[in-house]
Parts: structure tokens; sequence; C-alpha cells
């Protein structure tokens, strides 16, 4: 890539690519860690924690991505920003090849997308001030200087409804849902694109996820953000998210328009994830099936051939023991991954 394209793709012009309204393509991912033995440390297997996923994410849209723990979601949330390097695979965002970009290239393209965090007491750095923490990405890309920086915090600080008078304090005086509220304004700090949620809300009180919820969906709608929301609270995952995406074992599942998704799930799977939803409906609550899986999840380090899920599935035919299914999309914006579908 030249300068000048990766210049223009930071500025945040499409520079050419697509003419759909696609802000982020992910093609056959992969992202495999190294199991290494013996004196010399040598390498005798991999953990394959996704195992080629094919996806991509609109402008302005959220995209949900829920499963079992372990199932490498927020693996493929990192592997789509390059903090842990895939394996293979394309990423683009906006037409742009991030696996191709290093150094300061991506250093510079890294100010289109951010991440927010799942722990909100372990993701910020307790020596800092909330005013430190939340202007560091605006001094790494040159952003503001002075008192249209310390202006800026103070927007955002208000923007994620907390008190500006605050930016002095330290990370060890906010409750839970505060320390998020700042993981989120540092991540708005640069003017991103697209924003990875990594479980924002998993480790807050249930009655402070509904307000951080709410605050995404505000800040979404002011900033014209895009949103990979990763979450295994699939309740959570239906109001927020216009698409949602079903990974188990490091492969995605289905994917489909939420909805539809919630009110015709095809993959096996997923009809048993569905199933666990509660219902606030006692009627419906008790005529419904419950599905009831099965076994364990197998180990990432010897997937089982054929399709992944074939040990807990209850329709699995030899097929599903010897063939890999294809990634198909079986109606508009509906994918699967299943031989009996």
């Amino acid at each position: 890539m030249t300068s000048e394209n990766t210049e223009a793709a930071v500025a945040g012009r499409s520079n050419g690519a697509g003419s759909d309204d696609r802000l982020l393509e992910v093609n056959g991912l992969q992202v495999y860690f190294p199991v290494t033995a013996g004196l010399f440390q040598r390498k005798v297997a991999d953990i394959r924690a996704v195992d080629g996923i094919d996806f991509y994410v609109k402008r302005g849209e959220t995209l949900g991505l829920v499963g079992e723990s372990g199932c490498g979601k927020s693996t493929t949330g990192r592997g789509i920003l390059q903090l842990v390097r895939p394996t293979a695979g394309s990423v683009k965002l906006d037409g742009t090849e991030l696996t191709e970009l290093k150094g300061s290239v991506l250093r510079r393209f890294r100010r289109r997308m951010q991440m927010v965090f799942q722990d909100p007491y372990s993701s910020l750095n307790p020596r800092m001030s909330v005013r430190d923490i939340v202007s560091e990405p605006m001094q790494i890309h040159g952003l503001y200087k002075g008192r249209e920086r310390r202006d800026r915090v103070a927007y955002l600080l208000n923007a994620v409804g907390l008190n500006p008078y605050f930016a002095r304090r330290f990370p060890h005086e906010f409750s839970g849902g505060q320390r998020q509220r700042i993981g989120i304004a540092r991540a708005l700090a640069v003017e991103p694109d697209f924003i990875v949620c990594d479980e924002p809300v998993s480790a807050l009180d249930v009655s402070i996820q509904a307000q951080v919820i709410n605050l995404l969906e505000d800040l979404q709608e002011e900033f014209n953000l895009t949103y990979l929301f990763i979450a295994h609270d699939l309740a959570v995952v239906r109001h927020i998210s216009d698409r949602v995406a079903v990974m188990y074992l490091g492969k995605m599942m289905e994917l489909a328009g939420s909805n539809e998704l919630y009110q015709n799930p095809l993959h096996p799977y997923t009809k048993a994830l569905m199933s666990a939803v509660p219902i606030t409906d006692p009627v419906v609550e008790r005529a419904r099936e419950r599905i009831i899986l099965t076994g364990d999840v197998p180990s990432p380090l010897r997937p089982p051939p054929g399709c992944v899920f074939n040990t807990r599935c209850p329709i699995a035919i030899d097929v599903c023991y010897e063939q890999i299914p294809e990634w198909r999309e079986v109606s508009t914006e509906h994918w699967v991954a299943c031989h009996r579908v």
C-alpha cells in the first residue's frame, strides 16, 4: 500500500473501496496459538482459537457476536484490530487490508478503530488521572493541543454521563459502571469509525448494564459509530444488535438479522442457545421446548473432524462427522453452516 493510499484511508476516505455499505469485511480469518514442548520448545500443535470465519459489518450498524465462553469471540475482536496478529485470512476496513499494515502505518490507522474492554477494573491505568487516560490517545495521534485537548476531555466525559470535574480523579475513586464510561470516553477520543465492544457490560451490575447499553446506542447515533458487540447475554445482544452472529469452537455457525435469528433459528446450536433465553410470558415459557445439550465443548487443540458441533448435535448424521459444512446464504442475509439445513 502506498503512503498516499494509507493517508487517504486514515483520513476516512473510502479510497475507491467498494460500492456497497460494508465498513468491515472478514474472510477466512484464522487465529492459531502455537503449543510448544521439549527442551527446545518446538511447536507440536496449534490451539485453533478462530478457525476460518467470514462475515461483514455494515456502516452504522451493530453486529452482535455470541457464543459460549472460549469459543473465540474476544480473539476475533482482537484479531480484527490486529492486537493479535491473524494466522491467515483477510480483514478489510473500508477497503484497506489491515493484515498487511505494520509499524507506524498501522498505528496511524488505529485511529479509525478502537476497543472497549471487558474488565473496567484492569483496563484503566491506576496511576493515571481520568484526564490523562482520555487524552493519551489524542497525544499519540497528535490530535488537539493545550486548552483544546482539555476541552475535548471535558466534552467526552460529559458525553458519557460523567461530570467533567472528575477529570482530576483516579480510577480507584469510581464504581465499575463509571470506570466503563471512562473506557468508552477513551475509545471515542480519536473519533473512530469502528469500535469493538468486548463484553462491555458482563462485569457490571444488572442495574448498571441497561444504562451502559443505552449510552452506547446514544453515542452510536451521535458519532455515527459502527459496533462489533461481543457478549454472551442473548437478551442484551437482541436489544442492541441489528444482526447477530453465533460462534462455536472457533467457527461461525449462523448469522442473520436480530429478529430473524431469534424467531427463526436454523442451526441446532442456535436453537439450543435461544431456548435458554428467558421469556417474560409464563404461558409461553411453559409451552416452549427446552433444548439441553449433552457433553462438553471439545478442545480447540483437537477439534473433531467434520462439523465441530457434531459431538453435541442432536440431529447429526454421517456426513456431519466427515465433511466441514459450507458457510452458505440460505435466504437473504441469513447465513448458516449446517448439513441438515
